[in-house]
């Protein structure tokens, strides 16, 4: 977890647009990361890897969208 962003459901902690700005262009994308696998491979764990880093190609802010609905997170994984 990320010193300095909101705790959020579950203990852990937030990404906001703010927070995700704030953060060197790497770290933005290890962040995403870091929020995205565990949510893909719920659904897809053999491929959450794989498809983890192809969705970090997308912009950074369009994740925080998918982020925020699981359910357009997972058409996006779908796909």
């Amino acid at each position: 977890n990320v010193a300095g962003l909101p705790p959020g459901p579950g203990g852990g902690k937030v990404l906001t647009a703010a927070a995700l700005a704030a953060a060197p262009p790497q770290v933005q994308k290890q962040l995403l990361g870091e929020r995205l696998f565990p949510l893909i491979a719920k659904d897809q764990p053999e491929l959450a890897g794989k498809i983890t880093g192809m969705m970090l190609e997308m912009d950074n802010f369009e994740l925080l969208g998918l982020l925020d609905s699981e359910a357009q997170l997972n058409v996006k994984v779908a796909e």
